[in-house]
């Protein structure tokens, strides 16, 4: 029968050992019990539990019989407590280990509790400081965005002025351009007048191929043209070259506004980005990338370069474009001095020509079978320089057709001297035949006079024909200033 409230291996319930000694088996004889369950123990706090019952010591440091006592133990009877539930015995606890357990596990519980208050103070107080420092780094940001974003429209506006000037002045420069080609093109207008009132004067005959002072003018008169015409062309090819610069100077603005502006977009999308935007995501090891090639210094020194170099490309055009105008005033004045003088020159000659023309008139009464016999001569001689023409277009045909032989056929043969000794005797012929026509000679010592009156009669009328009839009134057409106007 087992009493209320106690255990099978209670020690009352057995019966008294006789011995002094305690009849529990050493330590080391009962099984080893371990625990499956590790308890967490916060730092500092490992070793608070770190004990046995005092009652384990007690019943362990306790005296055992000696050996020769085996045998009085034999004699009496056999112990209550089994000896495989002994052990049992050695884990109870005394109520003083009860109560400092207890007593170390609200300690500890309330050391978990206040470390754990202190770390969650230290957590909210670190993740409000954290909030707020990440808050000010990117309210940061998006002062220094928008701060960048201003600098790019100061220097997109610097640009997009700096661009207008220059396509302005290039406009200009292009119209300053055209109106120098087409000044040097219009001068060849009054350039051909001249050149052909010269062609024409070449027809004069005999005594009338002077160099007078008509043709010194002519002569300087195209000079001055075509110098005109080299002086323009070379300033607008100057032009062309500036236009080019300005240009190069056009495309590195463009460029460099092109550039602000997609900076621009980007930096403004970067500032309107939000924490609750659906295009941001995470791309690791971005911040590591340094690909930047300037700082703000060199970027905002390479816009200041871009305009400073285009204001320079605008100097230089308008500094062409002036001395285009001052080359326009400067050669219509010396174009008009020169038309002038030439024109003064030419009714010089031709009031000369006609007092001559009216001195000679007087003769043709009394030459009159002179004149007919001076016609006939011209006549004759004109007729047989028209008559060699055929047979000297026949020979040069032919030599021209055999240069064409192939290869050694090319043959210095006897038909080729024949060739070129025909087409020279043809040639002396016609040459002789017209000097002959300029000056033609007869037999009558009579009709001598006559005749060299009348032929100097027909080179004063053809003379005169060509300075007033055609020279001059080629002149006339003339415009009164030279032509300096813009092309349409």
């Amino acid at each position: 029968m087992e009493f209320l409230g106690t255990t099978q291996t209670a020690t009352y319930c057995g019966p008294k050992k006789p011995c002094g000694g305690s009849a529990l088996p050493s330590v080391a004889s009962g099984p080893t019990v371990q625990e499956c369950y590790q308890p967490y123990y916060l730092p500092g706090y490992r070793y608070l539990n770190a004990w046995r019952p005092s009652l384990f010591y007690k019943v362990a440091n306790a005296q055992t019989c000696l050996d020769e006592g085996a045998t009085c133990r034999s004699a009496l009877r056999p112990p209550t407590i089994l000896p495989a539930v002994r052990s049992a015995l050695f884990c109870r606890y005394s109520p003083q280990d009860w109560d400092q357990s207890n007593r170390l596990q609200l300690c500890g519980a309330e050391a978990s509790r206040l470390w754990a208050g202190r770390m969650t103070g230290d957590s909210m107080r670190l993740m409000q400081d954290k909030d707020q420092l990440t808050r000010q780094m990117q309210e940061g940001t998006c002062r220094n965005l928008g701060q960048r974003l201003s600098d790019i429209g100061f220097w997109k506006s610097e640009l997009n002025y700096e661009l207008e000037r220059l396509l302005n002045e290039n406009h200009s420069l292009d119209a300053i351009k055209r109106r120098l080609e087409c000044a040097a093109e219009e001068l060849g207008c009054p350039l051909q007048v001249a050149l052909e009132c010269l062609y024409q004067r070449e027809k004069r005959i005999g005594i009338d191929l002077v160099h007078d002072n008509v043709e010194k003018n002519l002569i300087r008169e195209v000079d001055m043209i075509k110098c005109c015409q080299e002086q323009m062309r070379k300033l607008a090819q100057r032009i062309d070259i500036q236009m080019r610069d300005n240009r190069d100077a056009q495309h590195a603005l463009e460029r460099d506004l092109e550039d602000k502006n997609s900076a621009e977009f980007i930096d403004e999308k970067c500032l309107n980005l939000r924490n609750t935007s659906d295009c941001i995501s995470f791309f690791h090891g971005v911040e590591k990338i340094d690909g930047m090639i300037s700082v703000p210094e060199t970027w905002a020194k390479f816009s200041n370069d871009n305009i400073r170099h285009s204001q320079n490309m605008r100097a230089n055009s308008i500094r062409l474009r002036e001395e285009a105008q001052n080359l326009f005033d400067v050669l219509a004045d010396q174009l008009w001095r020169q038309f002038t003088n030439t024109n003064l020159a030419f009714n010089a000659r031709i009031a000369e020509e006609t007092d001559v023309k009216n001195k000679l008139q007087t003769q043709l009464a009394k030459t009159l079978q002179e004149i007919f016999q001076t016609e006939n001569t011209i006549m004759l001689l004109e007729r047989s320089i028209m008559a060699k023409e055929c047979p000297l277009k026949v020979a040069q045909t032919r030599l021209e057709c055999r240069t064409r032989r192939p290869n050694v056929e090319l043959c210095r043969d006897s038909p080729q001297f024949k060739l070129v000794n025909e087409v020279f005797t043809i040639d002396d012929t016609l040459q002789t035949l017209k000097l002959r026509l300029r000056r033609p000679g007869h037999a009558a010592a009579v009709g001598h006079d006559q005749v060299r009156l009348e032929h100097e009669l027909a080179i004063k009328a053809n003379t005169l024909c060509i300075d007033k009839e055609k020279c001059m009134a080629m002149r006339k057409t003339f415009p009164s200033t030279p032509c300096m106007g813009i092309c349409p």
